[in-house]
């Protein structure tokens, strides 16, 4: 199953992202889970981005909160509300959001 999770949250849903299973799993931050994708003082990353998953941070909230789009991991892509509905019709069968 190809599965896409909305993440919301900064401080909570990391374990819970270790629970899904999925052949493919990709990871829409949104709200406050934006944190996730930006680079820390120092180089660090938030230990979420290491779990094997596409990951995509919504442009409208990380720059809400101050973070461009270079401060953000090479890991994750930078993505509006319409790429959103693309990615969740057109790659993955399933949502949740957490």
């Amino acid at each position: 199953m190809k599965l896409a999770v909305l993440m919301s949250d900064y401080r909570n849903g990391i374990d819970m992202i270790d629970r899904l299973s999925a052949e493919s799993l990709g990871i829409i931050l949104v709200g406050n889970g934006v944190y996730h994708a930006a680079v820390k003082e120092g180089g660090k990353t938030s230990s979420l981005l290491d779990k094997k998953a596409n990951f995509y941070a919504l442009t409208e909230d990380f720059e809400t909160r101050g973070i461009t789009a270079a401060n953000l991991d090479s890991r994750v892509k930078a993505v509006n509300y319409g790429d959103v509905v693309d990615i969740i019709f057109n790659d993955y069968e399933k949502v949740v959001w957490i």
